[in-house]
Formats: structure tokens, C-alpha cells, sequence
């Protein structure tokens, strides 16, 4: 026996105007693209071998980087969940 299946998150999610969806995607672009600069930075500060307390600080920014990077995949997921285009 098939059991019915729950709606997906796509059917009747309400949609973000176009004008705004449109600035949404591209703030979200550009977020990518300045994450991209301090995941980068990131890594090759980890190809160093820095001492105390500057490798506190580099596992602070590599817990930040993760934390970001989640956070914007999350964003760009509701937008596009949230857009017709």
C-alpha cells in the first residue's frame, strides 16, 4: 500500500516578489563571493605554522567560516525556494 505523500516544501511556499528576489540573489552573489575571499585566506593562513595566540585566532575564523558558509547556503536555498526564476 502507498501512503499519501506530504506536500513538498515547494508546493504552496509563498513567493518573493520578483523585484525583491531579484536584489536578494544578487546581495546573496556577492556574499558568496566575499566569503570565497576569507574561506581562501582561511585556508592558506592553515598552510602556516603560526604560534600562540595567533592560532586561537585562526581556529576562531575557521569556526566562523563554517558558520557562514551554512548560514549562506541557507539563504541561497530559501531563495530559491521562495522564487519562480
Amino acid at each position: 500500500m502507498n501512503e499519501p505523500k506530504a506536500p513538498s516544501q515547494g508546493t504552496n511556499v509563498e513567493k518573493i516578489p520578483e523585484d525583491i528576489s531579484v536584489e536578494m540573489r544578487r546581495i546573496a552573489h556577492d556574499l558568496s563571493n566575499a566569503l570565497e575571499i576569507i574561506v581562501q585566506t582561511s585556508y592558506l593562513l592553515s598552510t602556516t605554522e603560526l604560534k600562540e595566540p595567533a592560532s586561537d585566532w585562526l581556529r576562531m575564523l575557521d569556526g566562523g567560516v563554517e558558520k557562514a558558509l551554512k548560514l549562506n547556503l541557507s539563504l541561497r536555498t530559501y531563495i530559491k525556494e521562495h522564487t519562480t526564476s
